[in-house]
């Protein structure tokens, strides 16, 4: 049986945050002295995005660790903020450092997917000392704005489809595509994650309104990079996923990380686009041989 806790946290400001907690497996003396495993999820997604990949590192046969799920402000259980401007990533930093302080988290490998790695850039700044190694999937310091438009416009395309099986068939429409390693179970655990009912429709978990900030981006112009907030974040060991169709982050991009500095790693997940689903088999072997790499 799949065993995790729901818990909640106050941010600075007030607003209730959620997470959840995947207890490590046996061996159980060995697993509480190791590190724990703090994932962070992408732009408009929750803890159900990690679940699959939760079950396997916490009850992973030989090296468990404790794993903990991260619902920013806005998605999945977390309140909703009056304030959208209060969307970013900054502010989502000093979230995911409240909830690790209340947890009595001093350190911690970090899993980032796309904006859960822009956050680790930005912790790497304020809390360098939280960051042990981290795994940035399908994220750098450069973002192609070709990928990001792809976000800003699947996003704004709001859709309640009248089943999960209806969510599946639509993501895979959509999304198929760049993803052709992804089954149908697959597509139907993406929808369940995705997905929540509410008011006895199924919707997308996030507040509507996390989209404002996408809106107003000048695409005209070149994006901001994060390349000397990378520079502080490269100090520990890295492990960079990228997808092999991804539009987001880019094999020159992917490249000159690699070259960056000796702590990191990269690796391609074949037949996936943005984001890749850590836990499928053939990207995961990579990920649990990164996290053994951690004696603690």
């Amino acid at each position: 049986m799949d065993v995790f806790e729901s818990r909640f946290f106050t941010a600075e400001d007030g607003l209730r945050l959620h997470a959840r907690i995947y207890p490590a497996g046996n061996p159980p003396g060995a697993a509480q002295e190791r590190l724990p495993v703090i994932c962070l999820p992408g732009l408009s997604r929750n803890v159900r995005d990690f679940h699959p990949f939760a079950r396997l590192v916490a009850q992973d046969p030989s090296a468990p660790r404790r794993v903990i799920a991260l619902d920013y402000r806005g998605r999945g259980l977390s309140d909703y903020d009056p304030n959208p401007e209060n969307y970013n990533i900054g502010i989502e930093c000093r979230d995911v450092i409240t909830v690790c302080t209340a947890l009595g988290i001093a350190r911690a490998i970090f899993v980032g997917t796309s904006r859960g790695g822009l956050i680790l850039h930005v912790m790497a700044a304020l809390k360098p000392d939280l960051i042990a190694g981290a795994v940035l999937n399908d994220i750098g310091p450069e973002i192609e704005a070709d990928g990001l438009r792809d976000i800003r416009d699947y996003l704004s395309q709001r859709s309640s489809p009248a089943t999960l099986d209806n969510a599946a068939d639509g993501l895979a429409r959509i999304h198929g595509a760049a993803f052709p390693a992804l089954s149908r179970t697959d597509w139907l655990d993406m929808a369940d994650a995705l997905y929540a009912e509410k008011a006895g429709r199924l919707v997308t978990d996030y507040d509507p309104k996390l989209t404002d900030q996408l809106q107003a981006i000048d695409f005209s112009k070149p994006l901001a990079t994060l390349w000397p907030q990378f520079e502080l974040l490269a100090k520990v060991r890295l492990l960079v996923v990228r997808g092999d169709h991804s539009r987001l982050l880019s094999p020159e991009t992917l490249a000159r990380m690699a070259t960056h500095a000796s702590t990191v790693k990269t690796v391609t997940a074949p037949g996936q686009g943005h984001a890749p689903l850590l836990h499928h088999p053939d990207i995961f072997s990579s990920v649990r041989d990164f996290l053994a790499a951690f004696r603690d």
